[in-house]
């Protein structure tokens, strides 16, 4: 039941014929794909893209672990991955599932398995309910004889329980068998491919052996995510074009161990956002290493705002600031903006339901009148403020129109409020009502 039919030099020109179009202007249709309800949340089947994220707690800490899937929703994580490895862990499941709902916060869990998953569902069946979806590795599942036996008993769990799987192939933990296999085949045939295609094509099949595996025990279609992650760019566009081009299972995109800071922010934006290009993907993580003490929410920032500049979707308001340069010495352009946007970023939980559609606003905060004025009259509501040597002036711009000019010692403070009633003017809901 695990043999596909033996691959061939072929597959390098699906790669090839990808990317010569991976640079196309308008982003291609969505990739279609069979949709998967995760907990309430739909992912694939031309849904928007989903954004999802992982806690770093232990997850029999539970006081820790609600705190932060409570921080990683607050900040727009519509799932929640979380780390599922001994029996302490699988207990808190079910507890910090019952404290998230008495707080309100109706988020969908996803446990992380591996070596030992088929132990922990079956041993904490409290565990096996609370969760909203499996994720399972089929690298590490098990081994040898072994291993279709577990893979088997998680799947029959996750049909028990009515629950989706995500099949995550990681090539830090690829199935070796498979890889041993072929290799040997490739070896055979001549060496048609490089050591790197081979491998590829090993993370391809193991995603799809292993989806073919559940269906078989009785898994639905409309039950099973893949994911096929890798660290490097080009390794991940490579691959899930492959996928892509093989099945219509629904997609989690994501590069693993992407890095730290601007590190991990450009290559998973790089990788992501070109295989999105191409209709390819239904649900994703930007897997960041945080500083030590960091803020784990900064995943969930990135992925949004990837998102957003994209135009796939709409998560919160658009503030459009100028660099700077030798014409804006002053920093007050630079305070405004970051004043604004951490306004935005604080009032979006509260926003979301009391202004209908603010996601969609766009803010201009520039610094000189080089670029000012004409930036601000493409935004909602815009200020110009003066650059060195510029007189002590501000236009405001409101809906492509100059409103006014604010001067003296509070222009920031007095732009802050025509934010805020231009807010509560246009998306509060008696005006949303009226219109």
């Amino acid at each position: 039941m695990w043999v596909l039919p033996a691959f061939s030099p072929c597959l390098v020109t699906h790669e090839e014929a990808f990317m010569s179009s991976a640079f196309d202007y308008d982003p291609q249709p969505r990739r279609a794909s069979v949709a998967v309800d995760v907990g309430g949340v739909i992912v694939g089947g031309g849904a928007p893209v989903v954004v999802q994220s992982m806690t770093n707690t232990d997850t029999a800490d539970i006081d820790g672990t609600v705190a932060q899937v409570a921080a990683l929703h607050k900040a727009g994580s519509e799932l929640v991955r979380i780390t599922v490895d001994r029996d302490e862990s699988a207990a808190a499941v079910p507890k910090i599932r019952e404290r998230l709902e008495r707080l309100g916060l109706d988020v969908p869990l996803v446990g992380d398995f591996h070596y030992i998953g088929h132990k922990l569902l079956t041993d904490h069946p409290a565990c096996a309910e609370a969760l909203a979806k499996y994720r399972i590795n089929p690298g590490n599942v098990g081994f040898k004889d072994k291993k279709d036996k577990q893979f088997a008993e998680i799947i029959e769990m996750a049909i028990r329980y009515d629950k989706p799987v995500r099949i995550g192939v990681n090539w830090g933990s690829l199935d070796q068998e498979l890889l041993t296999r072929l290799m040997d085949e490739n070896k055979a045939n001549g060496f048609p491919l490089t050591a790197q295609e081979v491998t590829r094509e090993t993370i391809v099949q193991s995603a799809l052996l292993s989806a073919d595996l559940a269906e078989e025990i009785g898994l639905p279609r409309n039950r099973i995510i893949l994911s096929a992650k890798v660290s490097g760019v080009q390794d991940l566009i490579a691959v899930y074009a492959m996928l892509s081009a093989r099945s219509d299972h629904a997609l989690h995109l994501g590069l693993t161990e992407a890095g730290m800071g601007t590190k991990g922010i450009v290559a998973s934006s790089a990788s992501l956002g070109i295989l999105m290009q191409q209709g390819i993907g239904d649900t994703i993580r930007i897997s960041l290493t945080p500083e030590p003490g960091g803020d784990r929410t900064r995943e969930v920032q990135v992925a949004q705002e990837l998102l957003q500049v994209m135009g796939f979707r709409q998560f919160i308001p658009v503030v459009a600031a100028c660099p700077g340069c030798g014409r804006t010495t002053s920093t007050v352009f630079q305070e405004l903006a970051q004043k604004i946007q951490d306004d935005i970023r604080r009032n979006m939980p509260v926003w979301r339901e009391k202004y209908p559609g603010v996601e969609g606003l766009k803010v201009a905060v520039m610094g000189c009148i080089v670029n000012g004025p004409g930036e601000s009259k493409h935004a909602d509501i815009g200020i110009s403020l003066p650059g060195t040597g510029e007189m002590p002036a501000a236009p405001v711009f409101i809906d492509g129109e100059k409103a006014m000019t604010l001067r003296g010692p509070n222009i920031a403070g007095d732009f802050e409020t025509l934010v805020s009633d231009y807010i509560e003017k246009r998306y509060g809901r008696g005006q949303a009502a009226a219109e």
